[in-house]
């Protein structure tokens, strides 16, 4: 799959690069027609040294873009978080395609 990484306003770590794009490739476990993924890094603006990190995750699939949208207190937090808010997406959109594929079936056969 091929997948983009966005750092807005910053430049990220290339080890977090790599990371977020193994951490991906693993979602062609689920649905291996997953065509792209971009991902968004951002530093929240706040007051203090510990800022809030915000992840974004989109995922394209023939006939949807899945989107799971993360914070927490650092990339990698928010990259587990995203990685299973996106899988559930995708496997309740395998099976919802699953179900419509079966249902067509089904009337192929009846008629």
């Amino acid at each position: 799959m091929k997948v983009q990484v966005h750092a807005i306003h910053f430049t990220a770590d290339r080890k977090l690069v790599e990371s977020i794009q193994a951490k991906l490739n693993k979602l062609e476990t689920f649905y291996d027609r997953i065509t792209s993924g971009e991902v968004f890094l951002k530093i929240e603006q706040g007051e203090g040294k510990v800022r809030e990190k915000l992840l974004e995750i989109k995922i394209a699939v023939p006939g949807a873009i899945l989107f799971v949208k993360e914070k927490a207190r650092s990339f990698e937090e928010a990259l587990d978080l995203a990685l299973n808010a996106i899988a559930e997406q995708i496997k309740r959109f395998k099976a919802k395609i699953t179900q419509v594929k079966a249902a067509k079936t089904a009337l192929d056969i009846s008629e």
